[in-house]
């Protein structure tokens, strides 16, 4: 199966969602709603974000593991190519800054536990900037033909 084009839409529209979802989508109900309301939308908000993010970066995966197979069996390489570990770090991030922060983001708030609210969220604000930075450059590199990707000399 090929991924040709998919391969270079699928991270440009990851990197449109996230974009959307940190500049338009959770700013957008602080600025019209209660701040407890807004923060009971955003949190539903960066949970599907999160999901997508999960879903996206495994297809991904699969599709830059099946590629990077091909050029393995044509002896262009190893397996463990530059995209590869864009990937793992975007699920890392999404791992580490929605799934093992998000549950503690409760007990933070009511005064429990060894991090306050604006550690966590910190941190977790800062899990998706590095998420949507890595997305971004993982968009550029695919936009690029294959054959400027390649780290080694030209013949």
């Amino acid at each position: 199966m090929r991924f040709g084009r998919l391969h270079r839409l699928l991270p440009a529209g990851w990197a449109g969602a996230l974009l959307c979802v940190g500049l338009i989508a959770t700013p957008a109900p602080f600025a019209t709603l209660a701040t407890a309301d807004a923060g009971r939308v955003v949190a539903r908000i960066l949970a599907q974000e999160a999901w997508l993010s999960l879903v996206m970066a495994v297809i991904m995966l699969l599709a830059e593991r099946q590629r990077a197979r091909a050029a393995s069996d044509a002896d262009q390489g190893s397996v463990l190519s530059a995209d590869m570990l864009l990937l793992m770090g975007t699920l890392f991030c999404t791992v580490a800054g929605y799934f093992a922060i998000q549950p503690m983001l409760p007990a933070a708030r009511a005064g429990q536990g060894p991090f306050t609210f604006g550690q966590l969220h910190l941190a977790s604000a800062t899990f998706f900037v590095i998420k949507g930075l890595l997305v971004l450059v993982l968009a550029w590199r695919s936009s690029a033909p294959r054959s400027e990707l390649s780290l080694g000399p030209s013949s």
